[in-house]
Parts: C-alpha cells; structure tokens; sequence
C-alpha cells in the first residue's frame, strides 16, 4: 500500500514536471497594424496600458521599407527587402503574387515555429493580391489555422470574403460583421483552444485599420469630431527650397486639402478604437486561461503614415520620420515594466526574436537580429549603429523617386536616383525641416560608402555592417 502511494506521488511529480515544462514554451502573440503612426498610439489607452506600460518600448524602431508587402515579407522572414525581392505592391516586385511564385512562404516565422509544435494561426490582412495566382482558398506554409479576406476586400470592413482554413465564408453589413471585432474573436477563440489543447501557441493578428478608407466600427462613429491632424512644423511646409526636386514641385496644401486630412485623421483614430478594444480582450482572454504570464505580446505596424508633413499628400512610403518610425511594445515573461531601450531595432529583427523567444535557430537567409538580448540584458550590448532603407518607385508616375538611405540614431540620409541626397539631424531638427546636405560633404562621403556596401548585403554581413558606427551629422553644424 505504502509502496502504492508512493508511485502515485512520484508518477504526479512527473507529470506535474512535464506540464511545467511544456507551459514554460512561451506563446506568442503578435498584434500588426496597418498605417499606423506612432503619434496616434496616444489614442489608443489599452495598448498604452496594457503593453506599453506593462513592457518595453523601443523608442527606435523603423522599418527598411514604408510599404505594405515590402514590411510584411521582411516580417515573415527577416530578410532586408533588397534579399525578399519583395520592394513593391505590385506583382513585378511584390505583393502575394511574388511572394508565391518565388516560394517565399516556404521558409517563414510560422513554418519555423509549426517545426517547433506550435500551433499556429493568422487572423486579418495577409499580403496585398491575396490569394491572385494560387486557388481561392489558398491556405500558406505553416499556419494550422487562417482566416484572410481575399482579393483585397477587407479594407471597408463590410462585405469581404474570409478563407477560414481552406473555407470561403462571405461577410456582409452587419455591426458583428465589422472584420476588426471578426480578427478578435477568432483570435480569442484560437488562444482559448491553444489552452485547452495545452499547446504553446503564435498567433499573427493583423488588422487593417487604420489604413484607408479606414472604416469605423459603428460603435465609434461619433467619436474626435472636432480632431485636427496635428499642425506640426513640418505641416504645409512654408520653405521646401532645401528639399528634394519631388517636394519643390509641390504646391502648398489649400484649405480644402487641409480639411480632408483633418477628415481622414478623424476617421483613422475612429478605426483604430475597435484594434484598442481588441488588445483589451486578447489580453483578458489571456489571463482567464492561466496564459497572460506565459506569453509574449508584441505590437506594432508594418509602416508609418504622414498627414501633410512637407506639403505631401497622406499616404507613406518617404524616409521621413513619420513613415519610417514606429512603435514597438513587447511584454511577457521576464521583460521589465515601464523600460524604453533607444538601440536601433527593425522589422528584419522580428522574426529572429520571435524565432529565439521559442528556442529555434534561423536559417542562415536571415539579415535581423534577435532582439531577445535587449529585452532581458540589463547591460550594454554590442548593437546595430546604422539601419538600411529602401525604396523602388513603383510606377513611372509615381510621386515618391526611387532612394536608398541610412538611419543612424541622431541622423538620416538619403540617396536619391537622380543624385539628390537628403541629411537631417533627427535629433535637434525631428521635423526634418533643415536640408544639411550641402554643407555635409565629408559626412556624406562615409555614408555614401557604407549605403553602397549595405544595399547588397546578405546575412552575417548585414549585421557587421551595421555594428560600426558612423560619424554624428551634428559635425556638420
């Protein structure tokens, strides 16, 4: 008998062991945005408090390339756009449409982590053209479960298409049809079935908003009536004779172009409350489950948007701040509350982190970094000094040339096709007003030279590039 009791205790040990063990696997949650800018996170008090605060804040973070399909590919795999190929929305060099006949999904964060006894899922927008030269319903490498709007039809919210898991489910105009509560409560329902299955779980939630036409949830349709987009100094720039020949080009905005941004930046914050409201319950659904100390919440965007800086018209897809700056918040086990970390970070670096948060290597294709070591060292790490950016001007008519450039903590630079180039202290001028390129000669040279070397890098040397530091453009003051 006492030998009896004694295996049963020493057989729930193991059992209990075990179970430790497999919960110690962290989930991971990943929380995208479609256009957002990092000022407007300041209307969303969830994501502020719930992750932001409750985690670190990279204060840092840009992506290669302000653009939908460029910023998503780099996501999926790590890679800096000039190695995807993916540089555009469009089917030549971008959008699904290459991504699929180049076989990029092959190898991605979900087939890495799926090899791993993840379960896997993606909620919301996917890549622009989905699923355009494959069947309709397409379901990528990786992902255990899926629900995507095709053929672009989830912008409006109402009347789209969802492929869930190989089914095509048509939505129409109802309230509960709204996609943004739709991504949530598939969201929610996969987490609650990860518990129960007792599986380490990612989960890639995308919504659209607040890209346009950024549609309200009905709920929030009455809401920042009397918002005005911010008028900052950059805003209808009075003197672009220091810009570039695009921007000198262009007329100051009159009063009813000033009032249709006004307009649009009413109904981008009114999108974005539904994506608030949606944090607030992924995370509740967390903690009813036992998972929120377990799992890894990282929010962010996949590119900028600016709103009349520079007489520009809204859209993104410039190397000014407010395309290619972003935020980054990431809480969960073992990450301190409340930290900001102002090392240079970016979208390549995503999925190397999300890699090493499971305890997986990359495949040697990889240009990030993982950011894991930033997230639980308290010391100083030998890091990324300058970051690439790129751009490929989709269309001859296309407002925004081609350029290739480099952020440096305190400084941007800018190469154009034509040879204009762009400097700016981001430090003691953030609204980028004062051009100090023509007085920046031998500053330039070196980044000239380190812009030539970085556009064509792969893997390891991405990385070493980027660790030695450049001169401050301060020096050409």
């Amino acid at each position: 008998m006492i030998f009896s009791l004694m295996g049963l205790i020493i057989m729930a040990l193991a059992i209990k062991g075990n179970l430790a063990k497999a919960q110690a696997t962290p989930n991971i949650l990943f929380i995208l945005t479609d256009d957002l800018d990092a000022a407007a996170v300041e209307y969303m008090p969830q994501v502020k408090s719930l992750i932001a605060d409750q985690g670190i804040s990279f204060s840092n973070y840009f992506v290669n390339i302000s653009l939908c399909c460029p910023s998503r590919a780099s996501i999926l795999r790590g890679q800096y756009a000039h190695n995807t190929g993916v540089f555009t929305n469009n089917k030549a060099d971008g959008s699904f449409i290459y991504l699929y006949q180049q076989g990029l999904e092959k190898s991605t964060i979900a087939t890495w982590l799926k090899d791993r006894d993840y379960l896997t899922a993606f909620m919301g927008k996917y890549l622009n053209g989905y699923p355009r030269h494959a069947p309709e319903d397409y379901v990528p490498p990786g992902w255990d479960e899926w629900y995507s709007p095709i053929y672009d039809s989830g912008y409006v919210g109402y009347n789209y298409r969802l492929n869930e898991n190989g089914k095509l489910v048509r939505y129409g105009r109802r309230p509960k049809d709204y996609s943004t509560d739709v991504y949530t409560e598939k969201a929610r329902q996969f987490i609650d079935r990860a518990a129960q299955a007792n599986q380490p779980f990612f989960a890639y939630v995308s919504y659209f908003a607040p890209h346009q036409p950024a549609i309200p949830a009905p709920r929030h349709s009455k809401l920042f009536k009397d918002k005005q987009a911010p008028r900052t100094a950059s805003f209808n720039e009075a003197d672009v004779r220091d810009k570039p020949t695009y921007i000198r080009h262009l007329p100051l905005l009159n009063s009813e172009a000033q009032a249709e941004i006004d307009q649009l930046y009413q109904r981008r914050l009114k999108s974005l409350q539904a994506v608030d409201e949606g944090v607030a319950s992924l995370i509740a659904t967390l903690k009813a489950n036992g998972q929120l100390d377990n799992t890894y919440i990282v929010f962010s965007s996949d590119n900028g948007f600016r709103l009349g800086q520079h007489r520009l018209p809204p859209a993104k897809e410039t190397a000014y701040e407010e395309d290619i700056h972003l935020p980054l918040y990431i809480r969960g086990p073992g990450v301190a509350a409340g930290r900001v970390i102002k090392d240079i970070v970016s979208n390549v670096d995503l999925a190397p982190t999300f890699a090493e948060l499971a305890e997986i290597k990359t495949p040697k294709f990889v240009d990030g970094r993982s950011l894991v070591g930033l997230m639980r060292s308290q010391f100083r790490l030998p890091w990324r000094q300058v970051f690439l950016l790129e751009h490929r001007r989709d269309k001859p008519a296309a407002l925004i040339p081609s350029y290739t450039g480099l952020r440096t903590k305190n400084c941007t630079y800018v190469k154009y096709g034509n040879g204009e180039q762009e400097l700016y202290n981001v430090v003691q001028d953030p609204q980028q007003l004062e051009n100090i390129a023509s007085r920046a000669a031998r500053i330039i040279k070196q980044y000239s030279q380190r812009l030539a070397k970085l556009r064509k890098c792969k893997r390891d040397k991405c990385r070493q590039l980027e660790l030695e530091p450049l001169p401050d453009c301060n020096q050409a003051l």
